[in-house]
């Protein structure tokens, strides 16, 4: 006679899905593995979070009690993948939030009353830190100074990052605090501006930055969970569910172990490390498994070539329109960049790398080329915003097998600052993103958060339009760029999760894959770029539990909780 254990007999009696859930009348819109545009009317999805099913038009649907547990209605409303975001600082959207914010000012006079009011309102703060500011939004014609902000913050030493991170602006007190001073050498990779009697003015650029921002008091854990949290919020609001985390250091990575095992790591994270030394103290041997369901791994390293176009600190084969006496403050030349590129592929690390001028992007490729015989395999390097690639480097850009990491929301906010930087001459080959898709290039579309608001929806009106909030210039900026409603959708789902070697995982609505998605009120592959921008994400969801809700703000709702 047969023996049945009580867990096999109520394994043998239980429903055959008993936590499966079904959304149904949606608009859904995914990518498929061949890279065209699939649509659904439902999803069904096992209580690990995973899809089990997508449903077409006049296919059978599920029962209930027998093909699923739970029910959702999605009343008509549009359903895709979760947005991938390529290229965000995630440590830095969360801090951004919780210090004086710049972004957005208008002029010097604007930033001064912002930070004087700042200032008055945190007496107990021994460092008043923020972001954001950029002269050339102010029309300043020059870099602000040290002595504009003594006027407004007395004592206390300010540090301010410029809105691409690549500059950052010091008071008095915090160039002495941090020992700046007319005897003070420029590092190699960055500047020091001064006066005309070679003094400190107030803003130092990309290298140069460190002489003060080390000496700014370091966050302390609990500060780096609150940014973290912060972060995952105004993510979920856009419909981010996966970034790629640009720059991640050992303390950054820490909070994302903490919150993990907290079971508070919902956005799942691909960090690429800031530098090889801090790639050997994360990843030790090699990159990290997935943690945690899918939410955190250790893909790779971040190197920097060059600065930034508005800073110029980006490195350009030529000079400068606006200022013939530089190209620029490159980082790294190509032997040196070669070196720490085979010192991460030798453990089969990714290698991500800022690339901003054409001079740099050239320099990234002739290094991919170089290493190309020693490391065969599936490397997929990545070239970091690519936003000006001289068009004779565009099939050797394609041939090298190179990602492009781009940011489309870039374009519309630099283009006047980058047609006074590089001149009419040179604009053929600025934020190529149409001209390396046709070469053959896999786009990963992102926003570089906190330098861009980690808006996808913005960016892909971008992406289609090259047209700013202002619908200008008429008939957009080197039109001849532009990408089709589909291929932006691609690059900020599917083809930014291939970046991350993450496709197996999730970046579109398939079985097999994490029921990452949201819920949203326009269909981005026919809105015109007005519709886009005006986006409503009325609920986003990852790994099958719905972390924001437009009509209840922010929650979590993990599968057990449902």
């Amino acid at each position: 006679m047969k023996r049945f254990t009580l867990a096999a007999l109520l394994l043998a009696t239980a429903p055959a899905a008993y936590a499966d859930t079904l959304v149904d009348n949606v608009r859904g819109t995914t990518i498929g593995a061949n890279g065209q545009v699939e649509q659904f009317t439902g999803l069904l999805f096992d209580s690990a979070g995973v899809v089990k099913r997508v449903i077409h038009t006049g296919e059978k649907k599920p029962k209930p009690r027998k093909d699923y547990q739970y029910h959702i209605d999605g009343k008509g409303r549009v359903m895709l993948p979760g947005m991938i975001d390529a290229h965000v600082h995630v440590m830095d959207i969360g801090f951004a939030a919780l210090s004086l914010d710049l972004s957005g000012t208008t002029s010097l006079a604007d930033a001064l009353n912002r930070i004087a009011k700042f200032s008055a309102e945190h007496p107990d703060r021994p460092w008043i830190i923020g972001r954001g500011w950029n002269q050339e939004a102010w029309k300043l014609g020059r870099f602000p100074t040290a002595a504009e902000l003594d006027a407004v913050t007395g004592g206390r030493p300010v540090w301010l990052e410029r809105v691409d991170g690549h500059a950052g602006w010091a008071n008095s007190a915090a160039l002495k605090a941090a020992g700046v001073s007319s005897s003070t050498k420029d590092p190699a990779g960055g500047k020091v501006e001064r006066t005309p009697d070679g003094s400190p003015q107030g803003v130092l650029v990309d290298a140069a930055m460190e002489l003060v921002g080390s000496k700014v008091p370091a966050p302390r854990p609990e500060d780096r969970d609150l940014a973290l949290a912060n972060a995952q919020q105004i993510l979920f609001k856009r419909g981010v569910t996966a970034v790629a985390d640009m720059g991640t250091a050992i303390e950054d990575w820490q909070a994302y172990r903490r919150a993990g095992d907290a079971n508070k790591l919902y956005v799942r994270i691909m960090a690429y490390a800031r530098g090889t030394e801090q790639m050997v103290l994360i990843g030790g041997p090699g990159p990290s498994p997935w943690l945690y369901q899918d939410r955190l791994r250790l893909n790779g390293v971040k190197l920097y070539v060059d600065g930034a176009l508005g800073s110029r600190g980006a490195w350009l084969k030529a000079p400068y329109a606006d200022a013939p006496a530089t190209r620029g403050l490159p980082q790294l030349n190509q032997t040196q960049l070669g070196n720490l590129m085979s010192r991460a592929a030798m453990d089969n690390f990714q290698v991500a790398i800022h690339a901003i001028g054409d001079q740099a992007n050239a320099t990234v490729i002739g290094a991919i080329a170089d290493l190309s015989e020693t490391y065969k395999g599936d490397r997929r390097w990545r070239i970091e915003h690519a936003q000006i690639v001289d068009p004779n480097d565009i099939a050797r850009f394609a041939a090298s097998g190179a990602i492009a990491s781009m940011q489309p929301i870039h374009q519309t906010s630099d283009r006047v600052m980058a047609e006074a930087r590089l001149g009419p001459d040179r604009l053929a080959g600025a934020y190529p993103w149409k001209s390396l898709k046709s070469a053959g290039v896999r786009l990963a579309f992102g926003s570089d958060a906190p330098v861009e608001v980690a808006d996808p929806w913005s960016g892909i009106a971008a992406a289609v339009s090259r047209k700013g909030p202002d619908d200008q210039p008429a008939g957009g900026w080197q039109p001849q760029e532009r990408v089709t409603p589909a291929e932006a959708l691609a690059a900020y789902t599917v083809d930014a999760a291939y970046a991350g070697f993450a496709e197996s995982r999730f970046g579109r609505l398939a079985p097999g894959l994490r029921a990452d998605f949201v819920l949203v009120d326009t269909g981005p592959l026919t809105a015109n770029p007005a519709q886009l921008r005006e986006t409503k994400v009325l609920e986003t969801w990852i790994g099958g539990g719905k972390v924001w809700s437009a009509e209840k703000g922010v929650e979590t709702e993990t599968p057990s909780k449902r």
